[in-house]
């Protein structure tokens, strides 16, 4: 009953598909602000586990990350919109409806926008195969790379058996979860008074907990077999918040991270080679450059003056 009520609000805030069709938002046609750094040209950008509607969403990130790029095809890998959070209370800062306005922008000016339900925006799962705003709704997608190989996109809490057989104890985790994500933004707001870049207290917990990393291990094995038996060449999924890009077998599997701990994307480049973002660690990288660029310039000695001027000094010294 929560998600119908949910899903009842958010329909009634956006516009239907009819002023849709009659009427283009005036900020759609806006001109973007001039940036100091060139946009990134990627073929395809995959990134996952935003959860707007959360106090752990890291909106502001994922903004800046946003309009740093231009790409052919932008897949949402499920979690986009937290409807198990939404559900008990309601939060939606600014910040949070400036990224669905960001990627209404990106399928309005061409981008190919496509956007696969997970397990926390499953309202959404009844609407696959149809069309809003630009953005193409789906249960799971297949996607051709620039060298030809077929990858399997999907959320991936169908591989998941805490979701699938043991619904109340994932919401007994995502409980525990929140709790945590609160102390991550406490240990960010100290963080940033120091000047200190973005670091993820619960992304660095999860790493060092045996059974989360055996967890971790138990479903990549599980979503490569998967989709080893649909015979693709890869798989790309999201849900469990941990980048990373890995060989399982014939099958190489790709898992986009999150906007919640990491804030990391993955990106294919025109030639179908595929990476992984780590946008707080860029941003980092990019702060110590600027920063260490005047210290190495200022002691860098000076240079010698030329000949001429050096047999100038000396006779005048005479």
């Amino acid at each position: 009953m929560a998600q119908r009520a949910l899903l009842k609000d958010i329909k009634k805030a956006l516009p239907s598909a009819k002023d849709l069709a009659t009427s283009v938002p005036a900020w759609l046609d806006l001109p973007e602000p001039r940036g100091f750094r060139p946009k990134r040209k990627l073929r395809t950008v995959w990134i996952s586990d935003i959860h707007l509607g959360t106090r752990g969403c890291n909106a502001t990130l994922l903004l800046d990350f946003l309009s740093s790029i231009e790409c052919e095809t932008l897949y949402l890998v499920g979690d986009i919109v937290d409807g198990w959070r939404l559900s008990r209370g309601w939060y939606w800062p600014d910040e949070h409806n400036e990224v669905v306005r960001r990627v209404l922008k990106m399928a309005h000016r061409g981008t190919r926008v496509v956007l696969i339900a997970g397990n926390h925006d499953e309202m959404l799962r009844p609407y696959a195969g149809m069309s809003f705003g630009g953005v193409e709704l789906a249960l799971d997608a297949i996607h051709v790379t620039a060298d030809g190989r077929q990858l399997l996109v999907t959320h991936g809490d169908g591989f998941d058996g805490v979701v699938l057989y043991a619904r109340w104890l994932a919401f007994l985790g995502d409980q525990a979860y929140e709790v945590l994500l609160k102390t991550n933004r406490w240990v960010n707001v100290i963080r940033r008074h120091f000047r200190l870049p973005y670091w993820s207290l619960s992304a660095y917990m999860k790493k060092r907990v045996k059974n989360a990393v055996q967890f971790i291990c138990d479903f990549e094995e599980a979503v490569a077999h998967a989709a080893r038996d649909m015979g693709v060449d890869g798989v790309v999924c999201g849900h469990i918040h941990c980048a990373e890009i890995r060989q399982i077998g014939d099958v190489t599997y790709y898992n986009d991270g999150d906007w919640v701990e990491s804030c990391t994307a993955l990106v294919e480049d025109a030639q179908g080679v595929m990476s992984i973002i780590d946008w707080p660690a860029e941003i980092a990288a990019a702060q110590a450059s600027v920063t260490v660029a005047p210290t190495v310039i200022a002691n860098q000695p000076a240079e010698p003056a030329p000949a001429a001027a050096r047999t100038g000094r000396a006779k005048e010294q005479a």
